[in-house]
């Protein structure tokens, strides 16, 4: 018992420096680019998801990018809803153009006007350049294959700023999660080590309560103290709780370990919290009788099992 005491009283230091590879899936960022009189700009946000769900936002002509966009995002992101949206517009001399032919038919229609009711005021120009369909771009998304090439170019850059932006933020918020989760984990450990004290302490009490009901079954008839010594060890060793403790730090180790060094953690943890949680429930069933450990146990151990549950909160927004 006292190994496994060992084992849980001190959680791994590896885990109080935090992961750069953990990270969270909730996060925002956008990133813009301008290549040849063409401005992108691709914004990305991320909340968690049991899957990598995304959703994509392109305007009318990107999409021979989508299936490229696509790659990119899932070779950066394993989990998360993850809605990528782009936006298109030219920039400098090329991004306004006057459709002559649809400000001459404004002009005809104001001259038919001014003729039918007599009018002698002149068109206004400004007017008439605010009026639909006189601005408007030189030229449209990409048509032509090199045109798809070239946009891919810019987009692929564009989009990796903008995940890489994506990272940080989510890396940040991870580091809030990290720090409360290995505070969870040194909670979940020194209680666990508190009950294997106590487990040790209560073994005594479990065999007198049990030769005491003994003679309330028996009356005023012999004991054999062979026989009582057996019927101890066996209700000593169905209340034993070593084996529990020792998964359970195992599992918190493992916990920590997935913690301080690895990426793409959010199901692995999720798996060991609902091991944790099982041994945390055979610890409740193997603490009998109303004694002051077997209380101080129970409470631990529902106390361990509140622990493991706010630690399942955090686990849900780990990618």
């Amino acid at each position: 018992m006292s190994g496994t005491k060992s084992q849980l009283a001190n959680p791994s230091a590896a885990a109080s420096k935090g992961s750069k590879s953990l990270r969270s899936m909730t996060g925002y960022a956008q990133a813009q680019a301008a290549e040849n009189g063409v401005g992108l700009r691709i914004s990305v946000r991320s909340v968690n998801h049991r899957f990598l769900d995304l959703h994509l936002r392109v305007p009318e002509g990107f999409e021979p990018l989508e299936p490229r966009i696509r790659q990119i995002v899932r070779e950066r992101v394993r989990r998360g809803h993850l809605d990528v949206t782009l936006r298109y517009e030219l920039a400098g001399p090329a991004a306004v153009a006057v459709n002559q032919e649809v400000a001459a038919a404004y002009l005809r229609a104001a001259a038919d006007l001014r003729t039918q009711f007599g009018m002698k005021a002149e068109p206004d120009l400004a007017s008439i350049l605010r009026l639909p369909g006189v601005i408007g771009s030189s030229a449209g998304p990409a048509s032509s294959d090199d045109e798809i090439a070239r946009l891919e170019s810019v987009v692929a850059r564009c989009l990796t700023e903008a995940l890489d932006k994506l990272d940080q933020m989510r890396e940040l918020e991870a580091s809030a999660l990290f720090d409360d989760m290995s505070g969870r984990l040194t909670t979940i450990a020194s209680h666990a080590a508190r009950v294997g004290a106590l487990a040790e302490r209560a073994r005594p009490a479990f065999a007198r309560r049990l030769e005491l009901r003994l003679k309330e079954l028996l009356g005023e008839a012999s004991i054999d103290p062979a026989r009582l010594a057996q019927e101890a060890a066996l209700a000593a060793e169905r209340s034993d709780v070593s084996e529990e403790l020792a998964r359970l730090a195992s599992h918190v180790r493992q916990f920590e370990s997935l913690l301080a060094g690895s990426s793409d953690v959010g199901k692995k943890l999720d798996f060991l919290l609902q091991e944790m949680q099982r041994e945390a429930n055979t610890l409740l069933s193997k603490t009998p009788g109303n004694e002051a450990e077997s209380l101080e146990i129970t409470g631990l151990a529902l106390e361990i099992k509140s622990e493991i549950e706010k630690l399942r909160e955090q686990v849900q927004n780990i990618e």
